[in-house]
Parts: C-alpha cells; sequence; structure tokens
C-alpha cells in the first residue's frame, strides 16, 4: 500500500511540474519529488538486483535529456515536462539503492 502512494503522490508531482512549472514557489514539488524517489529506492526496489531499475532510470533520464516527445504538437512539451520530472524521482532513487548496495557490501560476512 505504501509503495502504491508514493508512486501515486511522485506521478502527481511530475505531472503538476510538467505541465505547469513553477507553480508551486520555492521549488517544492521537485524537492517532493527527490524526496519521494528517495523513499521509493528505499522501499520499493531490489537492492541486490536493481539492474531493470536502473535500466529504465537511464532510459526515462535520456528520453527527458534528449526532448524526444517536445516535437509532437500541441502536448509535446508537457509530455517532455512530466518525462523530466519522473526522471528527477528515478534518478534519486538509483541514488537510495546505490546506497543501499555499498551498506550491503560492507556488512556481508
Amino acid at each position: 500500500m505504501g509503495k502504491k502512494i508514493v508512486v501515486g503522490l511522485g506521478t502527481l508531482c511530475a505531472i503538476v511540474e510538467g505541465v505547469a512549472p513553477g507553480v508551486v514557489p520555492a521549488d517544492a514539488l521537485l524537492i517532493a519529488l527527490v524526496l519521494l524517489g528517495l523513499v521509493w529506492g528505499w522501499m520499493g526496489v531490489d537492492a541486490n538486483d536493481p539492474t531493470m531499475y536502473f535500466a529504465l532510470a537511464v532510459a526515462v533520464g535520456m528520453t527527458g535529456g534528449s526532448d524526444a516527445l517536445g516535437h509532437l504538437p500541441a502536448v509535446g512539451a508537457y509530455l517532455d515536462g512530466i518525462i523530466d520530472a519522473l526522471s528527477i524521482a528515478l534518478y534519486s532513487g538509483v541514488a537510495t539503492v546505490a546506497v543501499l548496495r555499498i551498506i550491503a557490501r560492507f556488512t556481508e560476512e
């Protein structure tokens, strides 16, 4: 249940930030995306085998970075903004998984 809430809130924050960037003052949505990504990386990703999550994060980040969806008429800029915001959450989740893997390596017997 907690994972679904984190994903839902992250998606909602990404949609709002992608469609209307800067509406929430003091970059609160971006901070929320980072925090939700950190929580998702801790709760929802298997630290022993994060390969699929890493691949997804790289794919979404590259899609957002290349502005591939920005060329679609009328909705492309919005979709690109949403993907950019989602990549923030995914990349912060990657940081959490990396820290969990490092901790696991040092605590192994």
